[in-house]
């Protein structure tokens, strides 16, 4: 599918040439949510992403499945649910479902609840 984008002067990327150049996770100040922040190489064709969140103990807290972004720049927000314990970890895959699949791309961050 072809679109008119401003930024149509960038080099896209092959499948096997993109990747996520960035993950962040802050923390919202009521301590039950997330934004996080992913860009991506842009792409000549819509990838993938899984993401996933864990607490200190590795148990999941999160998911999300995003099916062919249509830009290389995400941000959302995922719910932190029960008892979590600090440092968490944000851990992104991004791939393509005939391959390739890249490694998945983490950051830690620590959830301090306003009072």
């Amino acid at each position: 599918m072809d679109f008119f984008l401003p930024e149509d002067n960038l080099q896209r990327a092959t499948p096997e040439e993109t990747h996520i150049t960035s993950l962040t996770a802050e923390p919202y100040p009521d301590g039950e949510r997330v934004r996080v922040d992913i860009e991506m190489t842009p792409f000549q064709t819509r990838p993938y992403l899984e993401v996933s969140l864990t607490d200190a103990n590795g148990d999941q807290i999160a998911t999300a499945s995003i099916v062919e972004p249509m830009s290389w720049k995400l941000e959302f927000t995922m719910h932190l649910r029960g008892a979590n314990a600090n440092p968490f970890k944000i851990a992104a895959m991004l791939f393509y479902p005939e391959g390739p699949k890249a490694d998945p791309v983490t950051h830690t961050f620590v959830v301090t609840p306003a009072k």
